[in-house]
């Protein structure tokens, strides 16, 4: 089992900056596939950005351009670098993992306890 921990979340104003990161407790196959999700109050759970096994990347079209994802794997650590921030981007950001290499089923099995972000205008 693998024990993800987000850290990072904030309050910013609208244009501003903030990075998430997720450690994970172990290297293996069950973090091969990485990625962060959002949930806003009374919306449902979004896929923000995901990271495969060979680093290749996926965004929503939402933040495409305002947000980088990455991952260092000697330090068993995902980042989401959220920049241009807006109002619409508050919301409780979790990362996930799974034993899924390439993300295509998007089953993810591990999943962390989540930070919140709050954009005000």
């Amino acid at each position: 089992q693998v024990h993800l921990m987000e850290s990072g979340g904030g309050a910013v104003q609208a244009g501003g900056s903030l990075r998430l990161s997720c450690a994970a407790s172990k290297y293996g196959a069950s973090i091969d596939c990485m990625g962060w999700f959002r949930q806003a109050p009374g919306k449902e759970r979004e896929t923000v950005a995901t990271w495969d096994r060979d680093g290749r990347t996926t965004y929503v079209d939402s933040v495409k351009g305002r947000f980088t994802i990455s991952k260092d794997n000697a330090k068993l650590t995902l980042y989401l670098q959220m920049n241009s921030l807006k109002p619409e981007d508050t919301a409780m950001y979790y990362c996930a993992s799974s034993y899924d290499k390439y993300c295509s089923r998007g089953t993810y099995v591990y999943w962390g306890q989540g930070t919140q972000v709050t954009v005000s205008s």
